[in-house]
């Protein structure tokens, strides 16, 4: 029993190293690129095999801002995307700061933490496009997964259910207990309950290029993505996996 409770205590406690790691890790990755999730596809490779894949419009993107350590305390990119047409409903802070920085106003701005050298290679006014992107190498995808309202137990967590024989009635597709009576006496924290689904900020990690298209800044990407079409995603080199 004391054997099983320290290493309980040890698998959590480098899980939570580890994530302190990757969220390190993941700050310091570099510049990455803002699209736009346009829906999905397949294609076909020379043997015949079909590759399902989603259609990214990724950039350009303008680089809005600068952080230094010097000034900030730490160094990033601000990055924007999508161009806004109807300029006089953007309102006068951000009209300045677009301003400050020549670009024209856009819909979506994304600040990346990159390195000293990476900043010093992007200047303010700038464009990044999705050349940055090889075909074979693996990104990993943030984007807002589509809102589903509240929900219940067996649409938000799976459950089976309760019997629908020997006499259930009004009780099919309910949670069943949630707690104890004396002993702890309370509902415990993280209990899998009905609730709001969805609409949160969800990354998928290590999907493939496929193909990369320069000239309409297209990029393909095998797999799904988290978010609707035309919902906004943020695209960086993979944390785990290169090539």
């Amino acid at each position: 029993m004391l054997m099983k409770e320290v290493a309980t205590t040890f698998s959590l406690t480098l899980g939570f190293y580890f994530t302190i790691f990757i969220s390190f890790w993941r700050c310091q990755m570099g510049l990455g690129i803002l699209g736009k999730k346009l829906g999905m596809t397949q294609i076909f490779h020379g043997d015949g095999s079909i590759v399902p894949v989603t259609v990214i419009q990724a950039g350009p993107c303008y680089v809005v801002q600068k952080k230094t350590a010097e000034k900030e305390g730490y160094t990033s990119v601000q990055l924007g995307f999508e161009e806004i047409k109807k300029t006089n409903r953007v309102n006068k802070p951000l009209t300045g700061h677009f301003k400050k920085a020549n670009t024209p106003p856009v819909s979506f701005l994304k600040e990346f933490r990159v390195n000293a050298e990476e900043a010093d290679a992007n200047e303010v006014g700038s464009q990044i496009s999705v050349e940055m992107f090889e075909i074979g190498e693996f990104v990993d995808v943030t984007g807002t997964s589509k809102g589903k309202g509240f929900a219940g137990v067996m649409k938000r967590h799976g459950f089976a259910g309760a019997p629908a024989s020997h006499g259930a009635h009004e009780y099919f597709r309910h949670g069943g207990s949630i707690g104890q009576n004396m002993t702890p006496g309370r509902t415990m924290k993280g209990k899998k309950m009905p609730g709001h689904m969805g609409n949160s900020r969800v990354t998928i990690q290590s999907l493939k290029v496929v193909e990369v298209r320069s000239d309409n800044n297209i990029l393909m990407i095998e797999g799904a993505i988290p978010g609707p079409n035309n919902g906004y995603v943020i695209i960086n080199k993979a944390v785990k996996k290169s090539k």
